[in-house]
């Protein structure tokens, strides 16, 4: 049998990242009943609609909690599984002069269900004014998705789980016929039942193998998503399976006719033996189960567009309902994505956004907060990059605003491996205004993915952007086994071989002739295991290994 390692030079350019801001929670309202959405009214009364999941709808004017509730449709709903309940609100974009708004819940039997209602006055709407434009039945009580709105076209969207379970059982999220799993569209503006009719520019418009409310498929658990106020894509993040959760971002031109992958995928890794479709929707973020750099349920959020805080603009957020990270994620410009979490968040629920920008996040214990921002991360990190330096590779980073204890960590990911881990630690000891750090690590064989986690003596954490490995393979050494015998080609410059079993114990060291290209070594009575070849070409050490 012949294995051949070969060893190889990442070029990698330096790469440039900024810190950012640091998020945090301004108490507004507490003593309300598990919370799980908010939005502002479209009529000009700046008054803000709270949705609690035991089935009210309170409001919040004046920045004071009015006592009577907007709407009380605790009968008609089932909140027996933290996951079914009233779930979100849409108000109606002529809802000034109509008066409509919409409801997303899940009724007594457990099935998804959207309403229309009609208002009585700003304060309060008409119990008896409700009518049912859509009925989901399900098997399962989870997995219900939750969240309606209206687009930019004036169209009502609304994002359903996949029925439940666990592992879709029922292969709801990619069976055509089932509104499960789904992104939905629909026109609202239909008199009679079942009120509301099929866009013209759904993409399955005149189909009989597929629903025609449908414009996306492959999902698990969408609790929440949002369009951005400001160029109309689709944030949407779905809650994963075992493993992953993720953040998938679709853009305004390009929305109808999408796979978001489940269950053939969780995240970007594959969950069931499926080919990956054309359509498919790749997330721009993931990340993994557990509570140091993860979590285990995603909450989606929203991209900031408002004023308050220039620090903050274009910034996407989202947090972990169950480890409290949360996550800021910004283009990089280049086509990728910065991105930093921050620890210690409240245990959000749902994040909410006014007319006019300002964002908010509910948690499910009773509290609404305002988020607000002023200052940047005391740790700024200026620049990472990283070079080939012989059979090392060196990485390199600047630092502003240091102070003593922050913590630098250099993570790994090869193409072999899903995980970053870490390779290296290093740990300030002075506070200076600007730093410049190396370190030197032991270059991995096959594709690498490297990137700096910067850990602040306040306990906030962001990582540098992704270095990913554009290698180029240099053959400076190949090695083989054929046989019993090690052969070893030599390219030109090369001065010394030296070969060394799995023990370290030194088989041959030879000095190599001017023009020699070739050296065949017996390998009779030497243990099976890893043989190393290390060579001195044009003054550089250079290392390679080969199984026996």
């Amino acid at each position: 049998m012949k294995k051949t390692l070969l060893p190889f030079l990442l070029l990698i350019a330096p790469i440039f990242v900024f810190s950012q801001p640091l998020i945090s929670f301004q108490p507004v309202v507490s003593g309300l009943s598990q919370p799980v959405y908010m939005v502002e009214a479209n009529d000009s009364s700046h008054q803000l609609f709270i949705v609690e999941r035991t089935g009210k709808i309170r409001i919040w004017k004046n920045n004071s909690l009015l006592p009577t509730a907007f709407l009380d449709v605790t009968s008609i709903i089932t909140a027996a599984n933290a996951e079914q309940g009233l779930l979100s609100m849409a108000f109606h974009p002529a809802y000034k002069d109509l008066g409509y708004f919409f409801i997303y819940y899940t009724n007594t039997a457990g099935a998804i269900t959207i309403a229309r209602y009609r208002r009585t006055n700003d304060n309060i709407a008409d119990p008896s004014s409700g009518v049912v434009l859509l009925t989901i039945p399900k098997r399962f009580s989870n997995h219900n998705g939750g969240h309606l709105l209206f687009g930019p076209d004036g169209y009502l969207y609304f994002a359903t789980g996949d029925g439940g379970s666990g592992g879709d059982p029922d292969n709801n999220a990619q069976k055509p016929q089932s509104l499960l799993g789904k992104m939905l569209r629909i026109d609202v503006n239909n008199p009679v039942t079942p009120f509301y009719k099929i866009p013209p520019t759904n993409p399955f418009v005149g189909s009989t193998s597929i629903k025609e409310e449908i414009i996306a498929t492959g999902l698990r658990n969408p609790w929440r998503w949002s369009f951005d106020k400001q160029t109309g894509d689709i944030w949407l993040a779905d809650v994963g399976q075992n493993l992953w959760e993720e953040v998938n971002l679709v853009t305004a031109s390009n929305r109808m006719n999408k796979d978001y992958g489940w269950s053939c995928f969780e995240g970007t890794h594959a969950y069931k033996s499926c080919v990956a479709k054309p359509n498919n929707v790749s997330p721009i973020f993931e990340y993994p189960h557990n509570n140091t750099t993860g979590g285990f349920s995603i909450t989606g959020g929203y991209v900031y567009r408002g004023s308050e805080f220039p620090s903050l603009q274009g910034y996407y957020i989202c947090s972990d309902f169950v480890s409290g990270n949360g996550w800021l994620i910004k283009s990089n410009g280049s086509g990728g994505w910065n991105t930093t979490m921050q620890s210690s968040w409240p245990q959000i629920s749902s994040f909410a956004e006014s007319l006019n920008g300002t964002l908010y996040a509910l948690a499910l214990s009773g509290s609404l907060y305002k988020i607000t921002t002023g200052s940047s991360l005391p740790l700024h990190l200026v620049s990472f990059g990283g070079r080939a330096a012989g059979n090392m590779f060196e990485l390199k980073w600047q630092v502003q605003h240091e102070e003593a204890g922050d913590v630098y960590v250099i993570e790994r990911r090869t193409g072999s491996t899903a995980l970053f881990t870490e390779i290296s630690r290093t740990k300030s000891t002075t506070n200076t205004a600007i730093n410049n750090y190396s370190a030197k690590v032991p270059t991995a064989e096959g594709q690498s993915f490297y990137r700096l986690k910067s850990i602040s003596i306040q306990g906030q954490i962001s990582y540098s952007e992704i270095i990913s490995s554009n290698h180029k393979i240099l053959f400076i050494i190949k090695a083989s086994v054929i046989g019993t015998n090690l052969s070893v080609t030599i390219p030109a410059g090369t001065t010394l071989i030296e070969v060394f079993d799995a023990a370290g114990k030194a088989l041959k060291k030879q000095r190599v002739n001017p023009g020699q290209s070739h050296l065949m070594i017996p390998l009779n009575n030497i243990a099976k295991g890893i043989i190393s070849i290390r060579a001195m070409v044009n003054g550089e050490r250079q290392s390679i290994q080969v199984a026996y």
